[in-house]
């Protein structure tokens, strides 16, 4: 079990995740939707999560939003890296009724991203602009190459939703082990 913590004057989280789990969860962001996508990809990824934020939602949730994607990508880097006897690469596209979403992810130790996801305003509470300040937290702070593209859909929760389990199944697969692999690369370390 894999343990951060972060204390800010605009956010106070702690995470604890096991990457090789069940997919169980208990998230309490006071972002309800948030909420909602972290359990998601927990179960998904099949990955052990517990994430606890008091934020400065008095503000709004991008404090919330964004510090937890920095504290649970420092948290998913200390259990992945340094990478080996695993697959390294994952990819995924997932479904909800008119949206696809695909993901592909490479444990590169490199933060790359690529965003395209098309939405914007809200859904419920929740700013869509800050799926992406998640991601990109997420991403710099593990870090890995992502590539996040929205290949079709026009609703804003089912676009947002399978953007959440495209990645949890990309990097589910990356983790997969696999011994006959030892270090992924030609360069012997990642």
């Amino acid at each position: 079990m894999i343990e951060k913590q972060r204390s800010t004057k605009e956010t106070e989280i702690r995470v604890s995740l096991n990457l090789y789990g069940q997919g169980n969860s208990a998230v309490e962001t006071g972002v309800g939707f948030f909420d909602h996508m972290l359990e998601s990809f927990a179960r998904h990824a099949l990955i052990d999560l517990e994430v606890e934020c008091r934020g400065d939602l008095h503000i709004d949730a991008h404090h919330t939003v964004e510090d937890v994607g920095i504290v649970l990508g420092q948290a998913l880097g200390e259990a992945i890296y340094p990478v080996q006897g695993i697959e390294r690469f994952g990819n995924a596209v997932v479904v909800m009724d008119e949206a696809a979403v695909e993901c592909d992810i490479d444990l590169s130790n490199r933060p790359f991203l690529v965003y395209e996801l098309p939405v914007e305003g809200k859904v419920g509470e929740f700013d869509t602009e800050l799926t992406e300040e998640f991601f990109r937290a997420l991403v710099f702070n593990l870090p890995l190459t992502c590539h996040l593209t929205a290949k079709r859909g026009r609703n804003r929760h089912h676009l947002i939703e399978a953007a959440f389990k495209a990645f949890a199944v990309a990097l589910r697969r990356a983790v997969t082990p696999n011994e006959r692999i030892g270090v992924p690369s030609t360069k012997g370390v990642l």
